[in-house]
């Protein structure tokens, strides 16, 4: 811009009159004063204009990306960059006769268009991030981490353009000044550095997805991923409450993920009944026709003691003593009663392991453990059905004369009269 035409009131004032001095303060007030009013205009003038050709694009498009871009009022801040482009220019027409003041008044406009640069980056990465996360290829997808990876380089090299305006040097240099404070800057950036190799891993190796349910005992975490960023994941937990996890931990440290679970057919029951070993024994032949009269175990019993009675009588085993020959226990019998009952039970998943096992003996009796599947893997569901099928087998114990094992109370105790 012609700087003699930033002079034309100063030279008509001179014409006056006027001395130098007021005339030159009278004109680059005026010319302040009728730039900044012409800069406002054309900034609402173009926002008007960008916000029409939005809600014409939004009408026309097929997708709601530019619903995010005004929602995040990435329009309004990009009509911003006319005006500033034009102040840029005006300044040394301006400030023709005060040298210094234009030097910083350009100084810190160049730095006001970086930070706007800057600010535009942030609202378009967020609304990106916003529409990626509608998407449900994405949605799961730990977007944040990378959105804070890029702003942060944005930033650096933001920060390194306002050095480079403020001091008058060269990039060289500074980065010469950078290179002596390298260990401080990965120090004060260690976590950042951490998070974004985490984050990197965690979605290469698809460890950890929004949404999943997570357990990290270390932090006390157990509920579902919520936010994966890059220096935090955040679990709320079952109790409302909400944890906050160093994205590297995630990598460094050890923690289960639900999510087998959850795409699985089925969720795990895993629990045993502890038999107290005194009541396990066998079965005589009045036992054992009481017994046949459980329809779950009628047809077993049958088959088998046919089985057992032809075995023993072919090698003339002296039934007058029970250990002798082969013989059904009531501990063998209820193992199979529990596994009928599980397979006959509607809320259980035949496909998946269905197993009833006697684990290894303890001092507080034999555990027999009952390995299955709920179908139903919601977690208020699932306790329903594990309290349901244990309700069941406790109160079946006595007809089979098992006994659970329990600490004894007071009340067990019976005086002996000795004292």
């Amino acid at each position: 811009m012609d700087k003699d035409l930033g002079r034309l009131l100063y030279n008509y004032l001179l014409k006056t009159g006027m001395t130098e001095g007021l005339a030159a303060y009278i004109n680059l007030f005026v010319m302040l004063i009728v730039v900044l009013v012409l800069v406002m205009l054309l900034d609402v003038l173009i926002w008007k204009v960008l916000r029409a050709l939005s809600v014409r694009l939004a009408r026309k498009s097929k997708n709601n990306f530019d619903n995010f871009l005004v929602a995040h009022r990435v329009p309004r801040y990009i009509a911003h960059i006319v005006p500033l482009t034009i102040l840029l220019e005006f300044v040394p027409v301006a400030f023709t006769d005060f040298e210094y003041a234009g030097i910083i008044t350009l100084k810190t406009i160049k730095i006001l268009f970086v930070f706007l640069t800057l600010i535009i980056l942030r609202k378009f990465f967020k609304s990106v991030n916003g529409y990626l996360k509608t998407r449900p290829k994405f949605r799961d997808k730990p977007i944040n981490s990378y959105v804070q990876v890029f702003m942060i380089f944005a930033w650096v090299v933001g920060l390194l353009t306002i050095f480079v305006i403020v001091t008058d040097t060269t990039v060289w240099k500074f980065f010469t000044a950078l290179g002596a404070a390298s260990a401080v800057i990965l120090l004060i950036f260690k976590d950042s550095i951490l998070g974004f190799v985490a984050s990197i891993q965690v979605t290469i190796n698809d460890m950890v997805r929004i949404g999943d349910w997570i357990t990290f005992e270390k932090y006390g975490a157990d509920g579902d991923v919520v936010e994966i960023s890059l220096a935090t994941v955040k679990v709320q937990n079952f109790d409302m409450t909400i944890t906050t996890i160093p994205t590297y931990a995630l990598i460094s440290d050890s923690f289960k993920n639900w999510r087998g679970m959850q795409v699985s057919g089925g969720r795990r029951i895993k629990r045993s009944l502890i038999i107290r070993q005194k009541s396990i024994r066998f079965l005589t032949e009045e036992e054992i026709e009481k017994l046949k009269k459980i329809q779950l175990v009628e047809g077993y019993i049958g088959t088998r003691n046919e089985q057992i009675r032809a075995y023993n009588e072919e090698n003339n085993i002296n039934k007058e003593v029970l250990v002798n020959g082969r013989n059904l226990t009531n501990f063998g019998v209820f193992r199979k009663y529990v596994t009928n009952y599980l397979e006959n039970h509607s809320a259980i998943n035949k496909k998946m392991t269905l197993m009833v096992r006697q684990l290894q003996p303890t001092p507080q009796g034999i555990p027999l453990e009952i390995y299955a599947f709920s179908s139903d893997k919601r977690w208020e569901n699932y306790e329903y059905v594990m309290a349901d099928i244990f309700d069941h087998l406790l109160a079946a114990l006595p007809y089979f004369s098992l006994e659970l094992f329990e600490l004894p109370v007071a009340k067990d105790y019976v005086s002996t009269g000795d004292d």
